[in-house]
């Protein structure tokens, strides 16, 4: 809405204009101004500013313009657009999930190097103490992150994306930055408008009972994942399906039939596996066996196998009788390297190494992402991210390090670069 300048019996708008027209500048003014002002943009919530175009993360050359932290420690991703907010709500997305696992010490050496560039010799971690009013004793950063986006305005599909991740229980505001000229000066009109800060209480009470009541609500589905152990390949994070293709997968190579295994599984036998004659492809097999009775069975060419002159697709659907199912597999599994399977634990440590992410679990196995997709098995490419390192894949008595070792030894490599 326009401003307005009342006289005794009239009102005047107040043209609005935009920071470009006003010659502005986004870093060099506007986020200037608001670092040195932070509670003009998080109303209700006591904010420090911890960092300044922060990007202290490996194989990223994002940053964010301001990075906080409010009264509850809890870190706070702030966005600033000079104009038109559009996608900004993806781009912080992403930046709160990169700094959602910072710890206090990390918080400490962010705010050290914004305030060397300030030109301030205060002491880094007082300022955090004092602010958090903590004064001894550790400090655990909240795990919650929120978000404030700021600009001069907000298009319908950024506000409706707000507003719905705002009900899946984030943080998220939106406020509006409109400049007005006014004898030369420049007034700034800055609203919440996202959300409206007098139902601010109303729509927080709303979401937690949401989530609470999502959390109690009950669930036959076990959303387990596992990981399984074949020798010395460690195959992280998989789900049911997956893991009994695994396992069934090292049975075939090993020599079991599929009617062996069909027979292991006598519930399932006639289901287990579709197949055709001939060494076929995936396109020639769902030509063969219609694409709508492949729908639940792996059928891409990675995935089917080929043995006797036949191809067989197994099948996807495995309910509460999976790992069953996986034991009876086990025990006829011809001799080799054990193969075991235990619940995934979770992440104890979590590095990012170019287009790698390298995750440590609580139970020592090892997982790698390439740009979002998982990579198996993990010990070649962990081979490789090692010599690229510059590490020896072996211990000191010359051996070959496993997959954890080599995992762990490539987590501390890339943490101490």
């Amino acid at each position: 809405m326009p401003l307005y300048e009342i006289t005794r019996d009239s009102l005047t708008p107040i043209a609005q204009k935009t920071f470009t027209e006003l010659g502005f500048q986004e870093r060099a003014n506007i986020q200037r101004a608001v670092r040195a002002h932070i509670a003009a943009i998080t109303p209700g919530v006591r904010t420090m500013v911890l960092a300044e175009e922060f990007g202290d993360w490996v194989g990223a050359n994002r940053r964010i313009d301001l990075l906080c932290l409010d009264e509850e420690a809890r870190l706070v991703v702030v966005e600033l657009k000079r104009e038109d907010g559009a996608h900004m709500e993806l781009q912080a997305l992403r930046y709160a999930a990169m700094v959602s696992t910072m710890r206090f010490d990390q918080a400490v050496e962010a705010h050290r190097k914004y305030l060397k560039s300030m030109g301030s010799s205060e002491d880094p971690e007082q300022a955090i103490r004092d602010f958090l009013e903590i004064e001894d004793g550790q400090v655990a950063l909240s795990e919650e992150v929120r978000i404030v986006l700021a600009a001069s305005d907000f298009p319908q599909e950024l506000t409706t994306t707000v507003l719905w991740l705002n009900k899946q229980g984030l943080d998220i505001r939106c406020v509006q930055m409109r400049p007005h000229l006014v004898d030369q000066r420049v007034l700034i009109d800055i609203q919440q408008v996202i959300p409206l800060p007098e139902a601010e209480q109303y729509q927080v009470a709303v979401r937690e009972k949401s989530m609470e009541q999502a959390a109690a609500r009950p669930s036959s589905r076990d959303w387990t994942r596992f990981d399984l152990v074949i020798g010395d390949q460690i195959f992280t994070n998989l789900p049911k399906r997956r893991l009994i293709y695994e396992v069934v997968k090292e049975a075939l190579r090993r020599g079991l039939t599929p009617s062996q295994i069909g027979a292991a599984v006598p519930w399932r036998e006639s289901t287990i596996f579709l197949s055709a004659d001939g060494q076929l492809d995936s396109l020639t097999f769902q030509s063969v066996g219609g694409e709508k009775s492949l729908a639940r069975y792996y059928s891409a060419d990675e995935d089917i196998f080929h043995i006797g002159g036949k191809t067989y697709a197994f099948s996807t659907q495995w309910g509460s009788r999976t790992r069953e199912a996986i034991d009876n597999i086990n025990k006829l599994m011809p001799e080799g390297a054990p193969v075991t399977y235990a619940p995934t634990t979770k992440v104890v440590d979590e590095v990012t190494y170019g287009e790698h992410v390298i995750r440590q679990r609580e139970n020592g196995s090892i997982e790698v992402e390439r740009n979002g997709v998982p990579m198996q098995p993990v010990k070649p490419v962990l081979r490789e991210l090692a010599m690229k390192l510059q590490l020896l894949p072996q211990n000191g008595r010359g051996n070959d390090l496993n997959t954890r070792q080599l995992g762990a030894q490539v987590v501390r490599a890339v943490k101490e670069l």
